[in-house]
């Protein structure tokens, strides 16, 4: 079964499953990292501890598209996004402009075309990060994705799926630096490309700047020298249903504005990929750390 198709099959049962009236529940969904279980996990905390709902978790719903039209059909409230994510994928915008230039774009239109709310950044930038292997940068003193380009030729390259077709992906990158590979991409889930390139299998991947197995495992990010790739800050997207009938919701999410840096979410990304602890727990000490909750 192709991955397309069983994203179909599993947004056609997501639309069609009934669930109660959700007069006193909010639903908060994420996408299928570990990156957005925390962040999905850190919203519906801080919507626990700071209004009197309900709050279901449905979390790990594939990609960017399937969490964009459950919110849209109105079977989720709230999820996590990032506003390069939210231009490129969802808008089909180009990916230029800086960090207010895209969050006041993808606000606006969000609100325009969706009815949805976009929420203010919540402090970090997860840009897309082109990463090797420590002793290979090293070695070969590279500090720049142009300057790895003369050796692409001789490596294996690994992507997640969905960076194979989104317009802020592969074919951009490989056009704006002139990649070329020993052979075609291997194709993967996120969750396995950093293991992947550490045992070797591959030479080159696209992960998160924020994944906090990158120091873990001794990788270098490579330097985005012809800034392809936009800014990526965490938001949250709300339904204006939910926000109409519950306004606590933007109140307490609002209060993590600002609230996480890019080394707070390495940090937390690490707690839970790299010693694997529950990230319920680590959501609770890192809320608690911040005053967010008691």
């Amino acid at each position: 079964m192709t991955s397309r198709f069983a994203a179909f099959l599993f947004f056609a049962a997501l639309l069609c499953s009934c669930g109660p009236a959700r007069e006193n529940r909010v639903v908060i969904g994420s996408k299928n990292f570990t990156e957005q279980l925390i962040l999905g996990e850190l919203m519906a905390q801080q919507l626990e501890s700071h209004t009197g709902l309900h709050v279901e978790r449905r979390f790990y719903l594939a990609g960017t598209f399937i969490c964009q039209q459950a919110i849209l059909a109105g079977r989720i409230d709230v999820y996590p996004e990032y506003t390069g994510t939210a231009l490129t994928a969802i808008l089909k915008e180009k990916p230029t402009g800086n960090r207010q230039d895209v969050y006041s774009r993808v606000k606006a239109e969000y609100e325009k075309r969706f009815g949805l709310e976009v929420g203010p950044p919540l402090g970090f930038n997860d840009t897309f990060a082109i990463e090797i292997r420590g002793e290979d940068a090293r070695r070969l003193n590279l500090k720049t994705i142009s300057q790895a380009a003369a050796y692409t030729p001789r490596w294996r390259a690994g992507f997640g799926y969905e960076f194979m077709e989104r317009p802020d992906g592969y074919k951009g990158l490989v056009a704006t630096y002139g990649l070329r590979f020993a052979s075609s991409p291997r194709i993967m889930d996120l969750g396995l490309l950093t293991r992947a390139l550490k045992d070797k299998q591959i030479d080159l991947i696209a992960g998160n700047a924020t994944d906090g197995l990158i120091p873990a495992l001794d990788l270098v990010v490579l330097e985005d020298d012809r800034h392809y790739f936009p800014p990526y800050e965490a938001v949250s997207i709300i339904r204006k249903e939910a926000l109409a009938r519950h306004p606590e919701i933007g109140q307490a999410l609002d209060d993590l504005a600002g609230k996480i840096s890019d080394d707070d979410m390495r940090q937390l990304n690490y707690a839970v990929d790299g010693q694997h602890r529950d990230a319920k727990e680590v959501v609770r000490e890192f809320l608690r750390r911040k005053g967010l909750v008691r």
